[in-house]
C-alpha cells in the first residue's frame, strides 16, 4: 500500500527531546517551514523559553512538560497537540540520555535509566502515535543512532538501546502494515552529531567526553527527520561518517573490533575541554540545553549522503545504473 503524508506546512508535528539538541534544531526547522509543533521535554523553563522565541517570529508551537520515561506522561503529549491543534499528522521520537563508562562502572539503576528513556520512551511514544495515527495516516519517526548498527567501547547502555530500538521500529513499521494503517515508520540513523550529550550524559570516565569525529551539525538530523515526515522512508543515515561506521563492522567485525579496542576511549575523550558545567550530567534531571555543544569541535553542515538518501527511488535507481555502465564502460576501454 503506498502511504501518502501531507506536506510539512500542512502537519502538526510532535517532538520529544525538544529543549536541546537534535531535537531543538527539528522543532526549529519545522516551525520555519510552516507545520505546527508541539514541542516536549522535561524542562519548563526552556519550553517557555523556546515557545516564546519562535511565537515571535510567528510560528506555531505547544509545548509539553514531560518525561517520556512515564507512559501517562506522553498520553498527556497527544492530549495537548489534539487539544491546540485539532490533530497529529507526525510523530518523533528523539528524546536520549546516556552514559560514558564500561559496563562494570555504570550502576544497575542507571543502565534502567537510559533505557527507561531511550528504548521504553520510544515504545510509549510510538504507541501513542499509531492509536492516533491509525485510518487518518500519518508518520512515525524514531531517531535512533549508527549504535544501534555496531557497539562502541564507553557507551554501552547506549549501545543496547539503540539496537533495540532498530529492532522496535522494525516490529512496528511491520506491525503496521499488516493492519493496512497507513502509517510511515522511519528510523534515522545520525553519526556523531555536534549536541550537547557528552555534557549531558553521566560520565564513570576519569576524563571528560566527547563525540569522536567526524560530526555533523543537528540540522542535519533535522533535515532527514522532516524529510522523513513528509516522505516515507525505511531507514535514513545522517552523514556519511556513520554510515561507513556502520558499514566497515559488517564487512569486517573483527578488524573493527581490534580497531575499537584501540582507538574507541581516546576518540571520545577531550581532557583539554570539558565543556560547560552547567550542562553535566541530564539523567534524571534536566540541565541547560543548547542546540550545539559547548566543546571547540568541528562540525560539517551538510551530509552528501543524506541528501543522495532523500532522492526519489526511482532517480536513485537511475543514478546508479549509470554509475555502474560508466565503471563498466571505463574498464573496458583501459583494456584496448
Amino acid at each position: 500500500m503506498s502511504i501518502r503524508l501531507k506536506p510539512l506546512a500542512e502537519q502538526v508535528i510532535v517532538v520529544t527531546g525538544a529543549s536541546s539538541g537534535n531535537g531543538l534544531a527539528i522543532v526549529e526547522q519545522a516551525a520555519r517551514q510552516g507545520a505546527a509543533v508541539v514541542a516536549v521535554a522535561r524542562g519548563e523553563p526552556a519550553l517557555d523559553a523556546l515557545r516564546t522565541r519562535l511565537a515571535a517570529e510567528g510560528a506555531k508551537i505547544a509545548t509539553c512538560v514531560a518525561d517520556v520515561a512515564d507512559a501517562d506522561a506522553v498520553e498527556r503529549v497527544a492530549a495537548v497537540a489534539v487539544a491546540t491543534f485539532g490533530r497529529i499528522d507526525s510523530w518523533v521520537n528523539n528524546a536520549g540520555t546516556g552514559t560514558y563508562g564500561t559496563l562494570e562502572q555504570v550502576p544497575l539503576d542507571d543502565h534502567r535509566r537510559v533505557f527507561d528513556v531511550n528504548y521504553f520512551g520510544v515504545l510509549h511514544g510510538s504507541l501513542v502515535a499509531a492509536r492516533y495515527l491509525r485510518g487518518q495516516g500519518g508518520a512515525i519517526v524514531n531517531v535512533g543512532s549508527i549504535l544501534g548498527d555496531r557497539a562502541i567501547l564507553q557507551q554501552g547502555p547506549y549501545c543496547a538501546t539503540k539496537h533495540a530500538v532498530q529492532a522496535l521500529t522494525d516490529t512496528l513499521r511491520m506491525e503496521l502494515e499488516a493492519a493496512g494503517a497507513n502509517i510511515s515508520v522511519t528510523l534515522v540513523k545520525p553519526g556523531a552529531i555536534d549536541t550537547p550529550f557528552p555534557e549531558h550524559a553521566r560520565n564513570f570516565m576519569d576524563k571528560p567526553p566527547r563525540l569522536p569525529p567526524p560530526l555533523y551539525t543537528p540540522e542535519v538530523v533535522a533535515d532527514a527527520v522532516l524529510h522523513a515526515c513528509a516522505h516515507p522512508q525505511r531507514t535514513l543515515y545522517a552523514g556519511g561518517g556513520g554510515l561507513l561506521s556502520s558499514l566497515l563492522p559488517q564487512l569486517a567485525p573483527r578488524i573493527a573490533d581490534a580497531i575499537m579496542e584501540v582507538v574507541g576511549t581516546p576518540a571520545q575523550q577531550k581532557p583539554a575541554d570539558p565543556g560547560d558545567p552547567e550542562r553535566r550530567d541530564n539523567l534524571y534531571q534536566p540541565r541547560k540545553g543548547a542546540r550545539r555543544g559547548s566543546q571547540h569541535l568541528l562540525a560539517r553542515h551538510s551530509s552528501l549522503t543524506l541528501q543522495v538518501q532523500k532522492l526519489p527511488k526511482a532517480l536513485l535507481v537511475l543514478g546508479v545504473a549509470g554509475l555502474g555502465t560508466t565503471i563498466a564502460i571505463g574498464r573496458r576501454l583501459s583494456r584496448r
